[in-house]
């Protein structure tokens, strides 16, 4: 499966209610911790890849994502599965790094094929992400446009290209703060 996603800066409240009169349903609302990892023997930033695991509830999801597809949105292959909560300290005793982890509270609507996330990540802002999972690389071209029709019709503006992980980095590690 194939990930197309778009996110924005946006105020969260003005947003909610845009989806709310599309039609669209909250689904869940939840506070998430995400772990990533460096690997120990391969540059993640510089194979374009993530090793995730999202906390929720008490319950831990290990993500992989693959490398961005140059597809006019952030599109790139995502493979989740559950794992116990023990699953970061085997990672970290392979050797893997712990290089960031992002708090945040979310908000998940869906209606009409699409994923809606409202975030309030710590220490970064309020953020909006607009996704759709398609099947098939020929599909992306036109989930990129709906995508994008999505996000104008909430009244999102400049598109953010980077990555929660990048942002993180690129304020905290970097000498941002």
């Amino acid at each position: 499966m194939l990930e197309v996603e778009v996110k924005h800066r946006a105020d969260l409240s003005i947003v909610r209610q845009r989806l709310k009169a599309l039609g669209f349903s909250l689904v869940a609302s939840q506070e998430e911790v995400d772990i990533y990892f460096q690997h120990p023997c391969r540059d993640f930033a510089a194979t374009d890849e993530a090793l995730r695991v999202r906390i929720v509830g008490g319950r831990a999801y290990v993500t992989y994502k693959g490398p961005r597809m140059g597809a006019g949105a952030k599109t790139r292959v995502e493979i989740s599965a559950e794992a116990g909560l023990d699953v970061v300290e085997v990672f970290r005793r392979l050797g893997f790094v712990p290089v960031a982890e992002i708090r945040k509270m979310r908000e998940y609507y869906s209606g009409g094929g699409f994923s809606v996330s409202l975030d309030w990540v710590d220490g970064l802002g309020e953020f909006v992400e607009v996704e759709k999972v398609v099947a098939e690389e020929g599909e992306v071209p036109q989930a990129v446009e709906e995508v994008r029709r999505l996000a104008a019709a909430l009244g999102l503006g400049e598109e953010v290209k980077e990555t929660y992980l990048e942002l993180f980095l690129n304020t905290y590690k970097q000498g941002g703060r």
